[in-house]
C-alpha cells in the first residue's frame, strides 16, 4: 500500500497542542472467509500497538517487531502520513509527532496489516482532537475504509468479532455479529509475502450467473455456520470467486487449502493470501487442523508458522492522555 502524499499545511488550520499522547491497539483480521469476498471479515487475537505523542516539531517513528528496519521512520511512515492527512481534512494540523509501534501482524500475508495501519491512523488522529470534535463510529469506519479501498478488514479491526460490510450511496457500512464460541481459527503463515495488488490482478472481470448464485448461497450458509451451527463450516466456506483464480500466485497456499478440505477441515485463503486459515469447530478440531497443517507443510521449501488464534471480540481500543490528566479510554 503506497504512502499518502505529504500534506500541505494551509493558513487557518487549528493546531493539536503538544503533550497529547494517544495509544491504540488494533487486531489482525481475516477477510473473505471463503465465499464472502470483499464483504466478510473476522478479528483475530494478534495485535499491533501504536502510540503517538504530539510534539512541538518533527516527525519520527520507532518500529519494533514486524517491519522493523524496513518501514520508514520519518514523516513518510504510513500511520504518520495518514494521520496528518486525515487531520488536515478535518481542519487541523499537528506540528510534530513521535510514534512508537510494536507490530505483531505480519505484513503482506493476508492478515489485515494494512487495514490495521489505516484504522490505527484514523483512530489516533480522531483521539488527538478535543472531545467535541470527535467523529462518529460510522464516520471512522467510512474514513478508514476509503483509505483501505474496501471495508472487509477495517470493520472487524474496529469492532472485533465477525462483520459483514457493504457500500451504499458512496459510504461504507458494516454490521457486527458474535461468532459461535466453538469457532476457533487456526492459521498457517508463510515466510514469503504476497501483495494484494498481485492477487487482485488475477481475478476475472466477470463470472457466470450460476457461479455468482452458488457463491451467494454459500455466503448465507457461512453466516449461519459462524454464528449458529459450526458443524456446517466446511460447506459454508466453499468459494468459487477468488481462491482457485489466484493459484498461480500462491500455489502452496491453494494446494494446502485443497488438502485440508479433503480432510474435512474448513480451510480458506485468508484475505488475499498467502496465509491459510481453518475455521475449526471446537478446540479438538483446531488441534487436529494444527497437526494436519504442520504435516502438510513439512515438505515446504519455506518456513511456515502454524498457530491457533482465537477470535478477538474487543476490536480496536484507544487510550488518551493529555498533560496533567490521567489516561482515559
Amino acid at each position: 500500500m503506497p504512502n499518502r502524499p505529504e500534506p500541505r499545511l494551509e493558513q487557518g488550520l487549528r493546531s493539536v497542542p503538544a503533550g497529547v499522547t494517544v495509544r491504540v491497539t488494533v487486531p489482525a483480521t481475516s477477510a473473505n472467509l471463503g465465499p464472502g469476498f470483499d464483504s466478510m471479515g473476522l478479528a483475530l487475537d494478534l495485535r499491533d500497538d501504536v502510540e503517538v505523542t504530539a510534539v512541538d516539531e518533527g516527525f519520527s517513528a520507532v518500529v519494533q517487531g514486524e517491519g522493523a528496519g524496513v518501514v520508514p521512520t520519518d514523516a513518510s511512515h504510513l500511520v504518520i502520513a495518514t494521520l496528518r492527512g486525515y487531520l488536515l481534512e478535518r481542519g487541523w494540523e499537528v506540528p510534530g509527532l513521535a510514534l512508537v509501534a510494536t507490530n505483531r501482524i505480519p505484513h503482506g500475508r493476508g492478515l489485515g496489516s494494512s487495514a490495521a495501519a489505516h484504522a490505527s491512523a484514523i483512530l489516533l488522529a480522531d483521539a488527538l482532537l478535543p472531545e467535541d470534535e470527535r467523529a462518529s463510529e460510522a464516520d471512522l469506519l467510512n474514513a478508514a475504509s476509503h483509505l483501505e479501498g474496501h471495508p472487509d478488514n477495517v470493520a472487524p479491526a474496529l469492532t472485533g468479532g465477525l462483520t459483514v460490510s457493504w457500500e451504499e450511496d458512496g459510504r461504507y457500512r458494516s454490521s457486527a455479529m458474535r461468532p459461535h464460541p466453538a469457532v476457533v481459527p487456526v492459521v498457517a503463515i508463510p515466510a514469503q509475502p504476497l501483495s494484494t495488488e498481485t492477487a487482485r490482478g488475477l481475478l476475472p472481470a466477470q463470472v457466470p450467473h450460476h457461479v455468482a448464485a452458488a457463491n451467494a448461497g454459500r455466503v448465507g450458509l457461512l453466516v449461519h455456520a459462524l454464528t449458529q451451527e459450526p458443524s456446517l463450516l466446511l460447506a459454508g466456506t466453499r468459494d468459487w470467486l477468488h481462491q482457485d483464480q489466484r493459484e498461480s500466485a500462491m500455489p502452496e497456499s491453494v494446494g494446502l487449502v485443497r488438502d485440508l478440505r479433503r480432510q474435512g477441515l474448513a480451510a480458506v485463503v485468508s484475505g488475499a493470501g498467502p496465509t491459510v486459515m481453518v475455521l475449526a469447530d471446537g478446540m479438538d478440531q483446531a488441534e487436529t487442523a494444527r497437526l494436519a497443517m504442520q504435516a502438510s507443510l513439512d515438505r515446504s521449501a519455506q518456513p511456515w508458522r502454524v498457530s491457533i488464534l482465537p477470535v478477538d471480540a474487543a476490536g480496536a481500543r484507544v487510550e488518551t492522555h493529555r498533560s496533567g490528566q490521567p489516561i482515559s479510554g
